[in-house]
């Protein structure tokens, strides 16, 4: 079965000449939204479709992208909505420590002392560093932040991340 990765949200039309203003979900943009790259738009009520990029801009909080044969707004308004994925084919090598999102969420993490902590249900992005959402018992979350002094072994085959348990996380 076919993998895909959501690389951006469609949030809105921008102009009249078929910009879309995208909401990114990639840490990739300059790699992703590249001129002549190709991208999948999936939406609820059709097959998903794939588009080549034409053009790509930042502007304010947004990537702005343009698509090969829709030139203005009337035919994107009908993507609003619509997510940006690439195949599973086009992730590209990271570096060695570097992973993708998709490789670190459903990993169980376990504590340098033998507990088991819970299952990375989420990642979030809010500056400096990532943080891991674990679902832990009975539902409640523990926020661990990726930085070397916590997070001590990552095996992707095996799920399995080793921490140290820093005083204050739990």
């Amino acid at each position: 079965m076919d993998k895909w990765y959501n690389v951006g949200k469609i949030v809105n039309t921008h102009g009249i000449r078929g910009e879309l203003r995208i909401i990114s979900r990639t840490d990739f943009p300059e790699e992703r939204y590249k001129v002549g790259n190709k991208l999948h738009v999936f939406m609820d009520d059709k097959d998903p479709f794939e588009v080549v990029i034409t053009s790509h801009r930042t502007h304010k909080n947004f990537n702005l992208l343009t698509f090969d044969g829709y030139d203005n707004v009337n035919d994107v308004e009908p993507f609003k909505g619509g997510i940006l994925k690439v195949h599973e084919s086009q992730l590209g090598d990271l570096e060695e420590g570097e992973y993708y999102f998709h490789e670190i969420i459903g990993c169980t993490v376990v504590t340098d002392t033998g507990e088991e902590l819970g299952v990375i249900k989420e990642i979030l992005t809010p500056g400096a560093n990532d943080v891991w959402v674990v679902k832990g018992e009975k539902g409640k979350e523990i926020l661990i932040p990726f930085i070397d002094e916590i997070v001590k072994e990552i095996d992707i085959e095996e799920k399995r991340i080793l921490i140290h348990l820093m005083e204050g996380l739990v």
